[in-house]
């Protein structure tokens, strides 16, 4: 499906069709952490059960983010009494010209843009701020998140996700299924890895960025809609065409397990995986490639039904990284025109910067002299 055909798919999305994001690809494992690095949880943690994101606007001007940080991190804290992860993340447009912050930005924090197979509601993407709560079910996650209003803060948009867990992969980890039936997180690089999640996630000091932005890490929200009926309708083996794996236990197509090592060496002309298969287009499989690597975080969502009437369900995609362009900007670049375009269409969220964890409060080095 190409860009040119997208007004068409669009059209064809409020009959039950839709279009593309997800990815990851494969990579060297980085030097050992800093000493002093101090990371929020909720990034590289197990992912529970269930799972709240809501972006917010800040009203004001001057210091009120330094007072609503403040507010915010004491809330986090009280959080872990549930068992809760809260995880709070900037956007670009709190450094606009209302704070004060502009040359405090992280060095690659944008609006999040439109991509090739994007239908993307204003209404549904950016904000000044990001809230992510996980917690062991969307009862303790509500509540986690309403604990933590603020009279400064309004809603912009929120995804409540779910990850049930419903079996093991080949390395014993929890696996879970997304609304495709297709294993969630396979491929990921190892959150347990620290050397690697340096490499790939934690934003290291001397690399450009401004120094406060040292142990935080670079997250990407994307609400995508899920074409169902137009899923199910085909074949188990039409469907493992389009991801490049088996249903029934993730291993990539032609191999026999799902943490089988492979490359597309000995498939040059997709005969086994197609050119155009996910995880082809996601992770090529090269050297070149292999720093492109994006840690996944994703959940399932079901929504009521739109003002067409048709089920709003799909997959609340996020994911870390130190660098958006060479993290998933590049791999979104890669999956376009791949074949998943046809039943999948992302209609929001945004790029955001979670903060580094430790200091008297979240983000206090943004306001430091």
């Amino acid at each position: 499906m190409t860009g040119r055909e997208f007004p068409v798919r669009r059209r064809v999305l409020l009959a039950g069709t839709l279009a593309s994001a997800l990815g990851a690809a494969g990579c060297r494992a980085g030097p050992p952490a800093p000493a002093d690095a101090a990371h929020q949880p909720g990034v590289v943690t197990a992912p529970p059960a269930a799972a709240l994101v809501r972006a917010l606007d800040v009203d004001g001007r001057g210091d009120r983010p330094a007072a609503v940080l403040r507010g915010l991190t004491a809330g986090a804290d009280r959080a872990r009494r549930s068992g809760a992860t809260v995880t709070l993340a900037v956007g670009a447009s709190l450094f606009d010209h209302r704070f004060g912050l502009a040359r405090r930005k992280p060095e690659h924090l944008t609006a999040m843009p439109s991509f090739p197979n994007d239908d993307l509601d204003p209404a549904r993407c950016h904000g000044d701020l990001l809230i992510q709560v996980c917690a062991k079910d969307p009862r303790t996650a509500r509540g986690v998140m309403d604990g933590l209003a603020h009279p400064a803060l309004r809603t912009r948009w929120e995804i409540a996700g779910f990850r049930p867990d419903n079996g093991a992969s080949a390395d014993g980890k929890p696996s879970t299924r997304d609304l495709f039936g297709f294993r969630e997180g396979e491929g990921n690089p190892d959150p347990a890895d620290p050397a690697l999640m340096n490499e790939l996630v934690w934003v290291q000091p001397g690399t450009g960025e401004p120094a406060w932005a040292a142990g935080g890490t670079y997250q990407v929200v994307r609400i995508i809609r899920f074409s169902l009926p137009l899923w199910n309708a085909e074949s188990a083996g039409g469907q493992e065409r389009v991801f490049g794996r088996r249903k029934r236990d993730g291993a990539p197509l032609g191999r026999a397990a799902e943490t089988a090592s492979f490359d597309y060496r000995h498939d040059p002309d997709g005969r086994v995986i197609a050119l155009d298969a996910h995880i082809r287009r996601a992770n090529p499989r090269t050297p070149e490639t292999e720093r492109n690597r994006i840690l996944r975080r994703g959940y399932s969502y079901r929504r009521g039904p739109d003002a067409s009437g048709l089920r709003d369900e799909g997959l609340a995609f996020i994911c870390f990284q130190r660098d958006l362009e060479r993290g998933f900007a590049t791999v979104q670049h890669r999956l376009d025109g791949e074949a998943l375009s046809r039943y999948v269409l992302p209609v929001g969220g945004g790029y955001f910067f979670v903060l580094p964890g430790g200091g008297p409060y979240l983000g206090h080095g943004l306001f430091a002299d």
